[in-house]
Order: C-alpha cells, then sequence, then structure tokens
C-alpha cells in the first residue's frame, strides 16, 4: 500500500504547475514525469535517489588475482629471494675469480686430491650459472615450482627443500663423477623441486602424468646432451622427493617436531654420505 502524499493537493512538489498522481516511494511525495527516477520497486524522487547512491556500499576495485599472488601477503618471497641471489651472483661471475670460489667439485670436500677443503661449495655452486641462457631456463623453472611449492608448505619447509635438494645434488656429484670435474647451476635443487611437487601432487590426489613426462624429458636430456651434470638431477631429484615424503607424512600439527627431526636426519644423512666418500 502507498503511503499518503505529503502535502493535500495533487501536484509535483519541485513542479507545482504540473499535475501528478505518482508519489514518491520512499517520501511519499507527488512527483511528475520529469521527477521520477526508476528504482527496483517503484520510482523515486530526486532527492531520495541522491541519498540512496551515496549510501549504497562502495565496490573496492583489487588487483587482479594474478598480481595478488605475486605481490600479496602470500607472494614467494623466498623463491623471490632465490631468484635474486642468482642474478647477483651471476653479475659478480663478471669479476675474475668469483666463479671458481663457489663452483662446486668433489675435490673440494676430498683433502687426498691436494684441493682445499672447502665444503660449502656444495651449496654455493647452486647460485652459479655458465651461462645467461642457463640462468634464465633455471630460473623461469624455479619460479614456476617453487612459488607453487612455497606456497603449499610455507616458507620455512621450503627452504629446506630446496637447500637440501641443492645439497643432495652436490652429494650425488661427488659419487658418481670425478673430483676434479667443476659443477655450478640450480639444476639440481630444481629437480629436488619437481620431485617433492610430484610428492605432493599425488597425495593430494592430483594428476603427475605431464609432470612425469617433463621430468623424463629432462633427465634424458642431461644423460644424452654433453656438458650438464646429470648426476646433480638425480641427487636433487631424490633428495627433493625424500623431503617432501617427510612432509607428507607428517601433516598433522602433532607430529611437528618429527617432521622436523626428519628433514634433519635427511640433511645429517646427506653429510655422513659426503664424510664416507671423503674418508675412502
Amino acid at each position: 500500500m502507498t503511503s499518503a502524499p505529503a502535502s493535500s493537493d495533487n501536484y509535483c512538489y519541485r513542479h507545482p504547475g504540473r499535475q501528478s498522481y505518482v508519489l514518491c516511494q520512499r517520501c511519499a511525495r507527488t512527483i511528475c514525469p520529469e521527477c521520477q527516477v526508476q528504482a527496483a520497486v517503484g520510482v523515486h524522487c530526486v532527492e531520495c535517489a541522491a541519498r540512496d547512491r551515496q549510501q549504497a556500499p562502495r565496490v573496492k576495485r583489487g588487483r587482479p588475482a594474478i598480481l595478488q599472488n605475486l605481490t600479496g601477503r602470500d607472494a614467494p618471497v623466498v623463491t623471490y629471494a632465490i631468484i635474486a641471489v642468482c642474478v647477483v651472483v651471476f653479475l659478480l661471475q663478471f669479476l675474475p675469480g668469483v666463479t671458481q670460489a663457489l663452483q662446486f667439485a668433489g675435490a673440494y670436500v676430498m683433502p687426498a686430491t691436494g684441493a682445499p677443503f672447502e665444503p660449502w661449495r656444495m651449496l654455493t655452486a647452486a647460485f652459479v650459472h655458465g651461462s645467461i641462457l642457463h640462468l634464465l631456463f633455471n630460473m623461469f623453472t624455479l619460479f614456476v615450482f617453487g612459488s607453487a611449492l612455497e606456497r603449499l608448505l610455507g616458507r620455512g619447509r621450503y627452504l629446506a627443500l630446496y637447500l637440501i635438494s641443492g645439497f643432495g645434488g652436490s652429494v650425488a656429484v661427488t659419487l658418481l663423477t670425478s673430483p676434479l670435474q667443476p659443477v655450478v647451476g640450480a639444476s639440481g635443487a630444481i629437480f629436488g623441486l619437481m620431485g617433492a611437487y610430484f610428492i605432493i601432487n599425488r597425495h593430494l590426489g592430483g594428476n603427475s602424468v605431464q609432470l612425469l613426462v617433463l621430468v623424463a624429458l629432462n633427465l634424458a636430456y642431461g644423460f644424452l646432451v654433453p656438458g650438464i651434470s646429470w648426476q646433480a638431477h638425480v641427487g636433487g631429484l631424490i633428495a627433493g622427493a625424500l623431503d617432501a615424503l617427510v612432509y607428507v607424512r607428517t601433516r598433522p600439527r602433532r607430529l611437528k617436531t618429527v617432521q622436523v627431526l626428519l628433514v634433519a636426519a635427511v640433511a645429517v644423512a646427506l653429510v655422513a654420505i659426503t664424510a664416507i666418500r671423503v674418508l675412502l
């Protein structure tokens, strides 16, 4: 039912000379066709329509979803940091002696070879690259898999996964190749990320066929093309998959301490394997 008009006559409240029998649904004033503003139900006068517009909630336009993922609270900052370190190290490689000081070969952990004992090279080699194409390919792959894993695992677990994978690649180089052969690149760590992604994806019920094909092609490429350390690829893949297996088997919060101990055990096992190789 419509309310009675505010005045006793049937003329528009804004244009007294115009007769009208239409009432504003809000204030019940008589309004002519010129003063009518169509509403969801009935019509409103000009003042009521303006008041509605002022009181209507403002829709804040957010950034596109892809920008939120890349720069928001959940941005993969650890992945960005690793990429930044690799780029800075690559630029520093143009200075004499930098590459030689950071690259890895088994000789640097085996004093019997006559080389100095410098085990940190087993990690620093993952930030050194042989060419701009080598760097770009590794960083793109790191961005794709690293960003996804960092959001799934959290920054601490993801960083541990990356470092253990890179270390596992160097351990495999120590075991499977000449101790005098220098090795550089993040490929071992990146293969570890792919191995971890496969384990986690399978645990969550995802389809991993495409990932398996990608890993197989990259492994085959390392075996068939000279100058590529397939040993680092295999070692990183195994270490990353093993670390991810620990994560998926200890997901409940009550197993957090067990998870930390098992991840530490993986790292200690890699150190022990290296120590045994050095002593032998």
